[in-house]
């Protein structure tokens, strides 16, 4: 009584075929398998490493002239806002650079009281 499944070749010949086109395609199935992981991981990768937000943005008009400095985070900065360290705010605040009337960073920079 032959133990293979009735879809399985009697030979060993015709077995070690049918083993070797299996592995090769198992081969095809992981590869396949980890590439759609690593597309998955992607963009919480892509999170991972993303530079902070600045704490500091100056706004500036398309002529060049500088409008407000906010906080990182103000909602109200324009698309023309750019991430500067806390001293280049400073600095921008005590050459007249207006600050943010709806964040208020001259308060948080020390420029005012609160």
């Amino acid at each position: 009584m032959n133990d293979l499944p009735p879809d399985l070749p009697p030979d060993l010949a015709r077995l070690r075929t049918v083993e070797t086109f299996l592995a090769l395609n198992l081969e095809r199935v992981r590869a396949e398998i980890a590439k759609q992981e690593q597309r998955a991981a992607a963009p919480q990768r892509a999170v991972e490493v993303r530079p902070p937000a600045p704490e500091w943005l100056i706004e500036q008009l398309p002529s060049g002239r500088t409008t407000y400095v906010h906080a990182g985070d103000c909602w109200a900065a324009g698309k023309r806002a750019n991430g500067i360290s806390r001293e280049q705010a400073r600095r921008a605040l005590a050459d007249g650079t207006e600050a943010c009337p709806v964040c208020t960073p001259d308060t948080a920079l020390g420029f005012v009281e609160g």
